[in-house]
């Protein structure tokens, strides 16, 4: 994994071309699902930042790890119960197609939850 990178071009030009394209999906997924948020390196992942940590992702081995929070893996746990994951992660295997929708609907969710925090 690409600890020093400094910004989410320079995290995805440091795996191979099969997993660069996997990350470009998943970052022009969250781009769409998204478009106010900005990018940045947090905890030496790509992440999306409105009103706070949005979302993050980061390749490893054998998987993409997708970090929407816990509300944003609770709030989908029946959909997500088919992935490996923790409480504010999920594991997509590498060797699958990206669950474009899936994500997206995250994302859209996050972004809800985060501005409901910015009007409190």
């Amino acid at each position: 994994m690409n600890n020093h990178a400094e910004n989410i071009d320079d995290y995805i030009a440091g795996f191979p071309e099969h997993v660069q394209a996997i990350l470009q999906q998943v970052r022009k997924t969250i781009q769409a699902a998204a478009p106010e948020a900005t990018e940045a390196i947090k905890y030496a992942m790509p992440t999306f930042v409105l009103n706070g940590n949005l979302v993050h992702f980061a390749a490893f081995t054998n998987h993409i790890g997708f970090y929407p929070a816990p509300q944003g893996i609770e709030s989908f746990k029946e959909e997500l119960s088919v992935y490996k994951g923790g409480k504010g992660s999920v594991q997509f295997p590498i060797t699958e197609p990206m669950p474009i929708d899936l994500i997206t609907r995250i994302v859209k969710f996050r972004v809800e939850k985060n501005m409901q925090k910015k009007k409190r």
